[in-house]
């Protein structure tokens, strides 16, 4: 974000802060990649203030971070969810922690952002990762099934906007077969899928994308269920490509977003499944 258009926002929102909220992870290098994160953030909408938060298992919390903002001259906070899609964080919790900070801060409004889902930037990287991983293998595309390996979530739109992101991608990185699995909480389960894409006789590489932010327990183990699938099948080639990680794209997307929020000026404490912008 250029210093011309951070004076802009500045200018759309007078006293406007914003608040990063990450969801936590007790693995150090995940932790890591999230602060570099917050770190790209602040140093794109600089001079805006910006705070880090995390919802569960590390500090700071959103009131810590909320605190730290209001001390610092701001009076309208721009809550921006680390969030790839909405589910209950972004359409129940967070919204009502922000609205119990509120009630501590006579005189200090919030907004929140819709979640990263499938903006242009998130699709750009996921398709970039998809580029990466097939030339990494050096496998050709129409021998190829790219499976996209989702955290998982009891939200049913949550599920149905991992799969229009796969759909969307495979449109511009087209393979022989794509599909989606989910780590927990919705099927169909990796290992399932992993047996169905290879039931194709013309499938010699299968590429597992893990739709992830960070490095972490989750992303382990789908390389441990991964590398478990090569050992039982010798007749194709498995392979994992890069999470999203920290990546400029994921700052210009939450960037996006924000601009968004600070021009609807509204709560949007309901997020639904999000369009294609």
């Amino acid at each position: 974000m250029t210093a011309t258009a951070s004076a802009e926002l500045l200018k759309s929102l007078p006293g406007g802060g914003v608040l990063l909220i990450g969801h936590g992870t007790r693995d150090a290098g995940g932790h890591q990649e999230f602060l570099l994160l917050g770190r790209r953030l602040a140093a794109a909408l600089s001079p805006m203030p910006v705070e880090i938060s995390l919802l569960e298992l590390q500090p700071p919390t959103i009131p810590e971070a909320w605190e730290k903002l209001v001390a610092a001259g701001v009076r309208q906070v721009i809550a921006a969810p680390l969030l790839l899609f909405a589910a209950g964080h972004a359409k129940s919790d967070i919204p009502a922690e922000l609205a119990r900070c509120a009630a501590t801060t006579p005189g200090v409004d919030w907004l929140q952002t819709r979640p990263l889902s499938r903006c242009p930037e998130l699709i750009d990287l996921v398709a970039d990762r998809w580029e990466q991983g097939i030339a990494r293998a050096a496998s050709d595309p129409a021998q190829t099934a790219v499976v996209v390996l989702g955290r998982g979530s009891h939200d049913p739109c949550a599920q149905a906007d991992l799969r229009v992101l796969a759909a969307t991608v495979a449109h511009r990185r087209p393979v022989r077969k794509v599909a989606v699995a989910y780590y927990a909480m919705a099927n169909p389960k990796l290992t399932e899928v992993l047996t169905a894409v290879t039931a194709d006789p013309k499938i010699r590489d299968v590429i597992v994308q893990p739709h992830l932010l960070f490095q972490g327990a989750i992303h382990q183990a789908v390389r441990e269920q991964v590398a478990a699938a090569a050992d039982r099948d010798r007749q194709h080639r498995y392979h994992v490509a890069d999470y999203l990680g920290p990546d400029q794209a994921v700052v210009a997307g939450l960037i996006r977003r924000i601009r968004q929020a600070a021009a609807g000026g509204s709560h949007a404490a309901h997020p639904q499944v999000s369009r294609n912008t």
